[in-house]
């Protein structure tokens, strides 16, 4: 295969129909649009308080300022005024039609999990469960619902996850990867527990805040650094959930990590194994090696996808870590979005198109038909 064939993008078969494993749908009228979805004991607090009682210093804002507002694409503004990703309208226009999308995963950005008020986290995220149905699941079927729980009270996030499940829209649990603790920590098995009797995948993309620096050194100085930071969490996850025993534990459990990136992934378990050989009596209940654990329960979305110098080296990392391990995603309408079209500088052969962009996504979302 010569080096002009790897470069030439590849693009998905409109046959097949293009599985979008993560799309964001937002509030057009921030979080008020809430407010039908709220008890009413929660509508004064909601007016009064908000989203301010989180977990980080800086009350509303971020960190960091981001590189575009609404974190959306410059285009991607719906026409008739709100926020990227707040008109079903105008997301079929610029996205679901011209892309052949057959399903479209959603991936809420939720706050619920980083309030302090565990009560107002537990009804935040069923509120923002039923606005997914109304506002967009209900409306356009090839759209599919996360859902939302607030993890640090697991009894109250089981009974969402069988309240919620009931629902054929849900195709997966959100499960946020900054949590109070690594997620192996036992608080959160009843969730796991949850997801294996439901046969739902858990879906842990890259947001949130959870009070804790998001590097080991600290707070970065700028935004690009705490955009990178996002490989490190990742990775303390991925350690986390293998080396704690919850995938032994679970082993029917399929996770999906989303937006975290792809080529830390073989280097990381090849590091475990290295280390799990000589220090495996301090972990007995990890029976394997760590690289089994994570070649068998994991999945791991395209965007932000790399792109080394030599394409042939993007199919070298795909070897290594498993076609049949990749789903493919665009983030859309954030700014890094990943179009399709042209994400891609390597040639496909036909079964890896079909694994890519639609087989993978139908294993891992067993509801999707």
């Amino acid at each position: 295969m010569s080096l002009a064939e790897l470069a030439r993008p590849t693009a998905p078969d409109a046959r097949l129909g293009l599985i979008d494993c993560d799309i964001h749908p937002s509030f057009a009228g921030g979080l008020d649009e809430m407010r039908p979805f709220l008890d009413p004991r929660w509508h004064g607090y909601l007016a009064t308080y908000g989203g301010v009682l989180m977990r980080q210093a800086l009350g509303k804002t971020l960190p960091y300022p981001r590189m575009q507002a609404g974190l959306g694409r410059a285009d991607a503004w719906p026409p008739e005024g709100g926020a990227p990703g707040s008109s079903l309208r105008f997301m079929q226009e610029q996205h679901l039609d011209p892309n052949g999308v057959a399903f479209g995963l959603l991936q809420p950005i939720s706050l619920a999990h980083m309030q302090r008020n565990p009560d107002f986290g537990i009804a935040m995220a069923a509120a923002i469960n039923d606005w997914q149905v109304a506002a967009w699941t209900g409306r356009d079927r090839r759209l599919k619902g996360a859902i939302v729980v607030y993890p640090d009270a697991a009894e109250a996030a089981v009974a969402e996850i069988r309240r919620s499940a009931a629902n054929a829209d849900f195709v997966q649990i959100a499960f946020p990867p900054r949590t109070t603790e690594l997620a192996g920590s036992r608080r959160y098995w009843p969730i796991f527990a949850a997801a294996e009797e439901h046969d739902l995948p858990i879906g842990l993309h890259a947001s949130g805040f959870n009070g804790h620096a998001n590097t080991a050194s600290g707070w970065p100085s700028f935004y690009i650094e705490d955009h990178y930071a996002i490989v490190q969490g990742m990775q303390a996850l991925v350690t986390s959930l293998v080396l704690s025993g919850v995938l032994e534990r679970f082993p029917r459990l399929r996770m999906v990590l989303i937006e975290g990136g792809l080529g830390w992934i073989p280097a990381l378990g090849w590091r475990l194994d290295k280390h799990w050989a000589r220090l495996r009596d301090e972990v007995p209940e990890v029976r394997r090696p760590p690289s089994e654990y994570i070649r068998e329960n994991i999945w791991f979305t395209t965007q932000p996808i790399e792109e080394p110098p030599q394409p042939r080296d993007l199919a070298q990392l795909f070897d290594w870590i498993g076609w049949d391990r990749l789903l493919f995603s665009t983030d859309y309408p954030h700014w890094d979005f990943d179009d399709p079209k042209h994400a891609l500088r390597i040639k496909l052969t036909d079964a890896q198109r079909r694994q890519l962009f639609h087989d993978n996504a139908r294993q891992v979302y067993r509801r999707l038909g």
